[in-house]
């Protein structure tokens, strides 16, 4: 099953910079073969699942290896059946609606004008 999952590892117990544990990880997620896009707070990953969470399970190996005590991680993924799907999809998608690109498919919007809400009874 391919996924697009956005991954944030945190070592805990390395002082106030990450960045040599953030690069490990990123080298290892490049060398594994998946599409992978870094972002300011980690790293969008694309792939097959069982690819991707082995990756993952790679970058806590090897930053214990390097003397990190403890690493808490942070991941939201993504998968769809209904049809294929990129990263790139994705965000040109969100670039085409906001360029104006993709206006007849936009839902209208609620006014304001219809007056105030209704209140709520306080019993």
């Amino acid at each position: 099953m391919k996924a697009i999952a956005d991954v944030c590892i945190i070592p805990l117990g390395v002082g106030a910079s990450v960045s040599r544990e953030v690069t490990e990880c990123e080298r290892i997620l490049r060398e594994s073969g998946l599409k992978t896009k870094l972002h300011a707070y980690g790293t969008n990953v694309e792939g097959e699942w069982d690819e991707v969470m082995a990756a993952v399970k790679r970058c806590h190996e090897r930053l214990h290896e390097m003397g990190v005590p403890r690493i808490s991680t942070n991941i939201r993924i993504g998968t769809r059946i209904d049809k294929p799907q990129t990263m790139e999809d994705k965000i040109r998608k969100v670039e085409q609606a906001l360029s104006g690109a993709d206006q007849s498919r936009r839902p209208a919007r609620a006014s304001s004008a219809s007056g105030p809400r209704p209140r709520r009874s306080s019993t």
